[in-house]
């Protein structure tokens, strides 16, 4: 599958020259499979720029949401395949105590905060989530809750023969006692990111941040580096990226902590345009 990250900044949209290496967009990743099947991890500003990449011939597209804050379905209103009558769009996301997706998703998209009525979009359908285990085209797709204000998914992606585990707003609960490590039933996503080939993970804040700021749903590098240690990860992207952290700042903290952590996998920065392939390659003549 190949994986492209379109949005990594977090809470608000950032752009300028000033965070230009890494992008200012909110989050949003494309996902296809080897046979064109596209999925869309959350709906932020960063999906804007995937209808330019949408082939002619494409029916469906599934959008998979993590949460409903305004970061991550900021984008959706203005995605223009979903005014398109001839392709079915699938929005799957997280439900409510006493809400469908679809009715939550109504206080967005709907006067007086966006013009559009949800119900005057052409072929979309919505699912609750989180639900048992589901299949899209070849992506077998996990769901949980994570630990995050409001209700919160995060998701684990199988295809291909690879893992991709994305918890984009996420504070893993490592459940410290006296120094020790409770272990995995402790620890928030840990059966979602469980020996992933890519985990896209929340790391928002420096250390020092992050001690302010206890309970807010996030994560430091530190806690994202030992979240991956934990899980036995691959490869992590650090994502979610402070709207306040410039380039300068980012690359900086990346830096110190490879220093100071040492991690046993592949580490960076989520950079807009960064494009992994994960698994089993497409065949040659293949439209993936």
């Amino acid at each position: 599958m190949r994986v492209t990250l379109l949005g990594t900044r977090g809470s608000m949209p950032a752009p300028g020259p000033h965070t230009a290496r890494y992008g200012g967009n909110t989050p949003s990743v494309a996902v296809r499979g080897n046979d064109g099947t596209l999925l869309v991890l959350d709906a932020g500003t960063g999906i804007c720029r995937l209808a330019t990449d949408i082939p002619a011939d494409i029916t469906r597209i599934d959008i998979l949401l993590t949460h409903l804050h305004m970061d991550h379905i900021q984008g959706l209103g203005f995605f223009g395949p979903i005014y398109h009558p001839g392709i079915a769009i699938h929005i799957w996301g997280p439900a409510s105590s006493t809400l469908p997706l679809d009715a939550r998703l109504v206080r967005y998209l709907s006067p007086p905060l966006f013009p559009v009525h949800l119900h005057e979009l052409p072929a979309v359908t919505c699912h609750d989530l989180p639900c048992p285990d589901f299949q899209i085209g070849p992506f077998r797709i996990r769901t949980r809750l994570v630990c995050h204000p409001n209700p919160t998914v995060g998701y684990r992606i199988e295809a291909d023969g690879a893992v991709l585990a994305y918890l984009p707003d996420h504070e893993p609960a490592l459940g410290q006692r006296n120094g020790e490590w409770r272990g995995p039933e402790w620890t928030s996503g840990y059966e979602l990111a469980k020996g992933a080939d890519l985990l896209i993970h929340d790391a928002q804040f420096t250390d020092e941040q992050y001690a302010d700021r206890v309970g807010w749903g996030h994560s430091s590098y530190s806690q994202a580096l030992e979240f991956a240690g934990r899980v036995g990860a691959k490869q992590v992207v650090l994502f979610h990226h402070d709207p306040w952290h410039d380039d300068g700042t980012l690359s900086r903290m990346l830096e110190d902590a490879i220093q100071r952590y040492h991690p046993a996998c592949k580490v960076q920065c989520g950079s807009e345009g960064t494009v992994f392939e994960l698994g089993t390659p497409p065949p040659a003549n293949g439209s993936a």
